[in-house]
């Protein structure tokens, strides 16, 4: 493993080790390191992977574009693992298996290639490129990174509303005739 692996496994927050050395199989989650976040894509055979992109970039630069992560629409597009990569770390990932059942690898792969070239819509928090990939594989929509942003910013709507509260009672308390 070398350092960029290294590094892109501790920030994944996985408590199992990622696999670099195997080989995808049709079918098999694919989680791409961005730098500062993960793109999903699903292994469909011959170095091929479907992956959601954002309508409005072309094709090469929609691969690395943090501008993905914003987007309302997105294309589901087939494209090379290897491209898509580029010069980021990947890893085969299906973390999911040990609570849900995937469906057929052939019922995976019509499903998907049914797909591809269609416009869907996106949404960082409830039907991201891992909800997609994860619907393809197990009939279910899952995504571990969305529910951590969302208490993520459960969490900090918590503390902004906390300080506003302390704000407001520190400023009543001085405002007092005593």
């Amino acid at each position: 493993m070398d350092k960029q692996q290294r590094n892109s496994a501790m920030a994944s927050n996985d408590p199992e080790p990622p696999d670099f050395s195997g080989d995808p199989q049709p079918g098999d989650l694919i989680e791409i390191f961005r730098p500062a976040y993960q793109h999903w894509a699903l292994y469909l055979g011959d170095g091929y992977i479907i992956n959601l992109t954002p309508v409005d970039e072309s094709q090469a630069a929609a691969m690395s574009s943090v501008k993905s992560v914003f987007s309302r629409k997105a294309v589901v597009r087939m494209q090379l693992l290897k491209e898509v990569v580029g010069s980021d770390s990947y890893r085969v990932n299906n973390k999911y298996d040990h609570n849900h059942t995937p469906l057929p690898i052939c019922e995976i792969i019509h499903r998907a290639q049914v797909l591809i070239d269609q416009e869907v819509s996106y949404d960082l928090l409830g039907s991201n490129c891992e909800h997609f990939v994860t619907l393809l594989r197990y009939g279910e929509g899952v995504s571990e990174q969305a529910t951590r942003a969302i208490g993520a910013i459960s969490l900090v709507t918590a503390a902004a509303s906390a300080f506003s509260v302390l704000g407001l009672i520190n400023t009543r308390s001085r405002n007092r005739p005593f």
